[in-house]
């Protein structure tokens, strides 16, 4: 196969032909729509005689190659002349700009009918647990984090799938520098031919040029957004062949241009590549704009990445090795892990591509390094890694997070307090002690607190909360309950989950009060009288019997008085003295005696409430905080099998 090259190449390749009576290069013949055949391609003639098919792409690819071949201005549709195509750094032109030398080597990619599809690429078991944990951690948090925060670790997700979906046998490399590094002489001296042009005007590479040196790289290089006409082959070589097998190179533009799309080109196709190889010459190997834009933010692809100092032979003795460790320095700084003494790491080379001391050893390196079929991997490893840790501020604060048994029962104290629990149960056991001393007391203190108590509003039920400015405190109460315990919740969360917590709490402590404050009169008191111990009848028994001893006492004495009865002052006023004596005491003796079933009744009063009171907080503001910590949890632990905890 052979390139589409200048006319005056292919003319004195026709001439030489002629002269060895060999076969001419054929011109490509225009007038049909095609340009040579109903599949776009181009019938070539090589120069030995042989037949050669040349992939020209679209069918108007031949006329725009025979026009520039004849040196021609291409023309618009509209019949105008494109002057870019002349003047301008046309993207096909670049690549279509060979030798003659180099006509019988370099060829544009053909992928045969039948050659068979290249097998997928396979994610040991570590990565792809680290894929899934991360594909269920922006499941997990796309209610919680914004689209912008999540979006980097989806671009991960989707690329990894995309590039699983491709050829797992071959293994792309751009090649990246800045002006004047020597990046496409390089990109040349690896190829075996002169591809990519080389020269003083900048900037000199205006698109991606790719060079696969096995079949099957189609859709990994379409991947790039590479079209056909910028793809090529290197120099037939079986040693070459054998050495690089499987590899896809990429001469990038500069990515200091001033062109602002050379600069996209190469920031687009960085994100998509498995290594980069990073050409820097002895004058920018320090450039800030590469260290601080790149290099630095790609520490983490240490594995994947290559840095090759050019032009080496323009350093005098030993200015080479100094300016080999000022570099190694440099990438120390930027965090870039350096792959020597068998570590793992980026490969530093020192070498010169217009003498070729050193392209031996890269050569090596680079088969080494494409045979492992690793390269792809380990770029989505460090991406997973760069995303996580990107992500880690928002999972990960260093501080012990949850909720405490000690908050939890803080919050449902004050929240009985609102609800007045305390003053309730006290409630209540005055209230029991009060029906005690009116069931066993002397009729007459029971009737004259009958008559205090027609007087005076009934005491001793529950009280309700009607004034405005009770109901205020206890609004009140409610809200700085919910306030604390969100404070407490929120403690040690990064910021959107925190706020998530907040926010939860905050929608449970609507309608609160209110609710509390129908639990209250649900959960106070039973209706009717407290209940009586077993002793009570007892107790009522003794005191009527004290007060039928006063009543006795004082008819034989109202007897005596009239006449009816014989004088004998001693037994009813004996009478009247016991009942009058031991009424107080039976009181008394009842009212010791009920203190202690008086103060369980007053508990279990308080308690009824205060369940009801956590309950409702339960229910309407732990469960909620409860949820977005249990949620919280769950993506960290997936956090943590991203980053590979």
């Amino acid at each position: 196969m052979t390139a589409v090259t200048d006319q005056d190449h292919t003319e004195q390749a026709g001439d030489a032909g002629s002269e060895n009576g060999e076969r001419p290069v054929e011109e490509p013949v225009e007038g049909d729509a095609d340009m040579g055949g109903k599949d776009g391609h181009t019938r070539v003639e090589s120069a030995q005689g042989g037949p050669a098919r040349a992939e020209a792409g679209p069918p108007g690819y031949a006329r725009e190659e025979a026009a520039l071949a004849r040196g021609e201005a291409l023309e618009a549709p509209d019949g105008t002349a494109d002057a870019d195509s002349v003047d301008g750094w046309d993207d096909g032109l670049i690549a279509r700009r060979v030798t003659a030398e180099t006509e019988q080597a370099a060829a544009v990619e053909v992928r045969g009918p039948n050659a068979p599809p290249a097998a997928p690429l396979a994610y040991d078991a570590p990565l792809r647990s680290r894929l899934d944990a991360l594909r269920e951690l922006v499941g997990l948090s796309r209610a919680r984090l914004d689209s912008r925060t999540l979006a980097e670790a989806g671009q991960v997700l989707g690329e990894a799938a995309a590039r699983r979906r491709l050829s797992g046998q071959h293994t792309v490399v751009a090649i990246a520098g800045a002006t004047g590094s020597g990046k496409s002489q390089l990109f040349n001296t690896l190829a075996g031919v002169a591809i990519s042009e080389t020269g003083v005007r900048r900037p000199t590479t205006a698109a991606p040029i790719a060079c696969s040196w096995s079949d099957g790289s189609a859709s990994l290089i379409e991947r790039l957004g590479i079209p056909p006409r910028l793809r090529r082959r290197p120099v037939q070589s079986a040693e070459s062949e054998a050495q690089l097998r499987g590899l896809v190179l990429i001469d990038l533009p500069d990515h200091d241009s001033a062109a602002v799309q050379h600069r996209e080109h190469v920031d687009r196709i960085l994100a998509l590549v498995d290594a980069v190889i990073w050409v820097v010459d002895p004058e920018k190997y320090a450039d800030a704009m590469l260290h601080e834009r790149y290099l630095r933010p790609m520490a983490g692809h240490a594995e994947v990445m290559f840095v090759v100092l050019n032009q080496i032979d323009r350093l005098p003795g030993e200015a080479a090795e100094q300016v080999l460790d000022d570099l190694r320095r440099l990438l120390d700084e930027d965090g870039i892990a350096l792959g020597e003494y068998g570590e793992p790491g980026a490969t530093v080379l020192a070498l010169s591509a217009l003498t070729g001391d050193g392209i031996g050893e890269l050569r090596e390196a680079l088969g080494q390094f494409v045979a492992e079929r690793g390269a792809p991997a380990r770029r989505i490893a460090a991406d997973v890694d760069a995303a996580a840790w990107r992500l880690r501020p928002v999972y990960a604060t260093g501080r012990r997070t949850g909720l405490s048994e000690e908050a939890r029962d803080d919050f449902a104290a004050r929240l009985a307090d609102a609800v007045g629990a305390t003053a309730a149960g006290e409630a209540a056991e005055r209230a029991w002690l009060r029906n005690a001393n009116r069931a066993c007391g002397t009729p007459w203190l029971r009737l004259w607190r009958w008559y205090q108590d027609r007087r005076e509003p009934a005491t001793g039920r529950l009280p309700l909360r009607a004034l405005p400015d009770e109901e205020a405190t206890a609004r009140q109460r409610v809200e700085q309950a919910v306030r604390t315990l969100a404070d407490r919740a929120s403690a040690g969360l990064p910021a959107p989950w925190a706020q998530a917590v907040r926010e939860a709490a905050v929608r449970g402590s609507q309608g609160l009060p209110e609710a509390l404050d129908q639990l209250t009169a649900r959960a106070g008191l039973p209706p009717g009288r407290p209940p009586r111990p077993g002793w009570w009848p007892v107790a009522v028994l003794a005191q009527a019997s004290m007060t039928l001893l006063q009543v006795a006492g004082g008819l034989w004495l109202v007897g005596q008085i009239v006449g009816v009865m014989a004088p004998n002052l001693g037994v009813p006023v004996l009478l009247m003295v016991a009942g009058i004596i031991g009424g107080p005491l039976v009181e008394w003796s009842c009212r010791m005696a009920a203190r202690g079933p008086a103060r369980r009744y007053g508990v279990e009063a308080e308690r009824r409430l205060r369940e009801a009171a956590s309950g409702c907080g339960r229910a309407r503001v732990l469960d909620p905080v409860a949820s977005e910590l249990l949620r919280y949890r769950e993506v960290r632990e997936q956090y943590s099998r991203v980053v590979g905890v």
